[in-house]
């Protein structure tokens, strides 16, 4: 049976217009039924345009970005290798301290040969239950039984498929297996008693990377957390031993289960953000509900870990060492969801599950690659949220270029029911003409002006890639887009006088910052802010405050300007002062060393000149 007849039994017709000549990797089809405009098969290394949703588009203009767009699943490499966030398999999820060396190497050669690595999952990361403690001789010693030949033989197995080898410790003196252990193991595993970095930095060091050459370190905080250390002293002492050995590619972690400060990005490659996930929904929700406001703090090569990927863990399929720890499992809407807000999030992706099984279609989607490059590129740019109707979100960032007229957005759903989301250009910066690209199903959807109106179902999202014909410069500075110095999570923010989050209904994005000002290193800072043209402009600050107070705005480090800020009597108020700036990008900071500033909602950036969105469509 020929092409054309094979067609005909689908109900598609193969069409080669007289008038264009498409190129070699597009093909045209007619298929009314069909939504899509271009669609990819990546196995078929194939770009189809379906003339029956061209609506009088200029064929060639299609045909050639449909061609653009299958070469873009090629991820280009990084310019440096440490850039991007940490793409590999760990084996705490499924194994707890329950690991062998054969477990291992069968892992690294199921990610060798299942098409993983080929994505770009590199690291094999040994979690917590290979120590048998610390010898006399001060010697870190391996499980016998576990691993009876060391560790080398395992490094060295990985690294000879192509891969590379991660490895975990303490802060303190012991693991946190030694205190919590896995169900498999009967519970707390003694070989993590005394197997931390306490008192081991440079030996530990010299060994896992130099002796045994590990290319990744995981550093948790049980043991820390019970000898009451300092965390940015004590991380610090283990970078400087990792630096002490002369390895610049190692990269750490730090796990201390909340955002620590913005002293770790001078110290770690990722730190986690959160408690450790489940596989549940409520898990997944939850974290991702603790990264939505941490995109001040993410930048190439720095990033906030949202935990492992609890892929491959669907209902009814679950696989975990750790008994009724409330892996219920997720939906198929919810893996879609975990795994595209974890690379819109710009969060290492780590899989948790067993990959020497892991179902097709989860293998299908963490190796997609227009997902993936939300996550692997070397832009740094973690996505913040510009809209929220109760809880649904969308999400934005840049995808080529910094102020390019390509961004990423993710429409996301937290709530029990679907939801219609009505997107504004506006509010992406994006105008004109805009192609809208779906990450997910690969597809070319159409194109749209002004607005689209999108539905998402409950616990599910959308992930696209908008190109517009004009990049708008961003006016609305949402407070919890600034750079907070003070910024931490591991403490209560009340107790230490610094910044937090909290809801406000009355505030632009249902947010407001609070506990800010009352020193000079408690500030907010908006490190871009974009002037489209020179000339004069309004700074509009929205703000709640109950009694008088008063802010002071320096832009690009100059002079200060005052602008009171009077009592609102628990409403949100604004207040603007004016300035004169040139074209491109500036600093504004606003700041109070001596009192209190208000509590901050937003900033609004206005010129004689500000875009207005118009027509709306539907995707």
């Amino acid at each position: 049976m020929n092409k054309n007849a094979i067609l005909s039994v689908l109900g598609l017709t193969l069409v080669t217009p007289a008038a264009y000549a498409a190129p070699a990797d597009v093909e045209f089809r007619d298929c009314p039924k069909c939504t899509k405009r271009i669609r990819i098969d990546l196995d078929a290394g194939k770009a189809y345009v379906n003339l029956s949703r061209l609506e009088g588009a200029d064929r060639a203009a299609v045909a050639e970005r449909a061609s653009r767009l299958l070469a873009e699943a090629t991820i280009p490499p990084a310019a440096d290798p440490k850039i991007r966030p940490l793409m590999g398999w760990s084996s705490w999820n499924t194994f707890g301290v329950d690991i062998s060396e054969s477990i291992i190497l069968e892992t690294a050669r199921a990610l060798a040969t299942n098409g993983l690595r080929r994505a770009g999952y590199t690291y094999v990361n040994i979690d917590d239950g290979f120590f048998w403690g610390h010898g006399e001789d001060g010697v870190l010693r391996f499980h016998p039984e576990r691993f009876p030949n060391g560790m080398k033989p395992v490094v060295d197995g990985i690294h000879a498929l192509g891969l590379k080898a991660g490895i975990y410790s303490d802060a303190g003196a012991d693991t946190c297996g030694s205190m919590w252990g896995g169900s498999g193991s009967g519970g707390k595993d003694k070989g993590g008693i005394g197997g931390g970095l306490y008192g081991h930095d440079a030996a530990d060091c010299q060994l896992h990377f130099n002796e045994l050459g590990f290319d990744f370190i995981k550093v948790d905080y049980c043991g820390g957390q019970r000898l009451k250390l300092d965390e940015r002293a004590r991380y610090t002492e283990i970078a400087d031993a990792i630096r002490a050995t002369g390895r610049t590619d190692v990269r750490l972690n730090i796990c201390r289960w909340a955002y620590p400060g913005t002293w770790v990005a001078d110290v770690a490659e990722s730190w986690r953000t959160t408690k450790d996930i489940r596989a549940n929904w409520k898990s997944v929700k939850d974290i991702i509900a603790e990264n939505l406001y941490l995109s001040p703090f993410a930048s190439a090569g720095h990033y906030n870990d949202m935990d492992m990927l609890e892929v491959g863990q669907l209902k009814g399929s679950v696989k975990t060492t750790f008994g009724n720890h409330g892996d219920t499992g997720l939906t198929a809407d919810e893996e879609m969801t975990h795994f595209g807000m974890w690379c819109m999030l710009s969060s290492p992706l780590l899989i948790g599950c067993d990959v020497r099984t892991i179902p097709d279609a989860t293998k299908r989607l963490i190796t997609n690659p227009y997902l993936l490059a939300m996550n692997q590129n070397d832009l740094g740019c973690q996505g913040y949220v510009v809209a929220r109707d109760g809880e649904a979100y969308i999400l934005v960032k840049d995808a080529v270029a910094r102020f390019g007229r390509s961004r990423y957005v993710a429409l996301y759903n937290a709530s029990d029911d679907e939801h219609v989301f009505a997107v504004e250009a506006a509010a992406l910066d994006l105008g004109g003409r805009i192609e809208a690209f779906d990450l997910a199903e690969m597809a070319d959807v159409g194109a749209f002006e002004g607005r689209v109106h999108v539905k998402v179902p409950a616990h599910g999202a959308k992930f696209y890639r908008f190109d517009a014909e004009k990049r708008l410069p961003r006016t609305v500075y949402e407070a919890e887009t600034a750079f907070l110095a003070a910024y931490q999570e591991l403490h209560s923010p009340q107790r230490l006088g610094t910044p937090y989050t909290d809801a406000c209904a009355d505030a632009s994005g249902g947010v407001i910052l609070r506990n800010i000002g009352n020193g000079a290193a408690n500030d907010v800072v908006w490190r871009e802010v974009e002037a489209g043209a020179d000339g004069a402009f309004t700074l509009a600050f929205s703000y709640a405050s109950p009694d008088d107070r008063e802010m002071f705005v320096s832009i690009d480090g100059g002079e200060a300007m005052r602008v009171p800020a009077p009592a609102t009597g628990g409403a949100v108020a604004t207040v603007r002062c004016g300035a004169t700036l040139s074209k491109g990008l500036h600093t504004v900071r606003v700041f109070n060393d001596a009192a209190w500033l208000p509590d901050l909602d937003v900033m609004k950036l206005t010129s004689a000149d500000s875009p207005a969105a118009s027509e709306s469509g539907v995707l």
